[in-house]
């Protein structure tokens, strides 16, 4: 019974539920069924993560696979300093970065007026833009009013550099803890938190010069879209 508890509080010292122990060790012995569970739990995510971190985001689906393939492959090796969410997001942003070097080396010609890249991060102090980027079960309708803010808010987005980018994602999209990301970039604690105040202050500015250029515009009318994008930027 002492065993079990010491087993128990010190899996959760170290971020490890019983659940995902159990989870691991399943893995690690070869169930095809724990590998369909961790795929299913983890695949949108790390999709979604992997999309708003390479330049051509329609290579994101392969990348994910390739991901999925190396845990499967490396799994063994895995041993529980971190969590296995950690783990995880240390690989999906390490394959993401390899493909992003890949497609600098081979696939910079490639690139078309209609090539985009979706990224995700968050702006100002205390306004998150999950809301904005991420489904969180509108209508139909809702969807659509918020298409425009939605395309402006990852056209700056894809301006702030991956440094931020990617900091600014995993804490205010996936909601990483600011341990867990220094963990996950292998970067010190105020480095990362450098790197999110430098990330909200450029997505902040990018946003307001957006809006303040669409007041300007003869063309334009104020809109529910454009009436949220200001709402972001305020």
């Amino acid at each position: 019974m002492q065993a079990g508890t010491y087993l128990g509080n010190l899996t959760s010292a170290i971020g490890i539920t019983t659940e995902e122990a159990a989870l691991v060790a399943d893995l690690k012995a070869g169930s095809e069924e724990a590998f369909g569970v961790l795929i299913a739990q983890y695949h949108q995510p790390l999709y979604s993560l992997i999309a708003r971190s390479l330049t051509d985001s329609a290579d994101a689906a392969d990348t994910t696979q390739e991901v999925f393939i190396k845990v499967f492959r490396s799994i063994r090796s895995f041993n529980g300093e971190s969590s296995l969410r950690t783990w995880l997001y240390r690989i999906a942003l390490h394959e993401a970065s390899n493909q992003r070097r890949w497609w600098s080396r081979h696939k910079r010609q490639e690139m078309t007026i209609d090539s985009t890249v979706e990224t995700s991060a968050s702006g100002d102090e205390g306004i998150p833009l999950a809301a904005t980027l991420a489904d969180t079960g509108y209508s139909p309708f809702d969807h659509a009013a918020q298409a425009e803010v939605r395309h402006r808010v990852e056209e700056a987005l894809r301006q702030i550099p991956e440094s931020f980018r990617t900091v600014v994602v995993l804490r205010e999209i996936e909601g990483f803890a600011y341990e867990e990301i220094a963990e996950i970039l292998d970067v010190n604690l105020g480095t990362v938190k450098s790197r999110l105040t430098r990330g909200r202050s450029a997505l902040r500015a990018l946003l307001i010069s957006d809006a303040k250029n669409c007041a300007s515009s003869p063309q334009s009318s104020p809109s529910k879209s454009q009436t949220g994008l200001e709402t972001v930027t305020r």
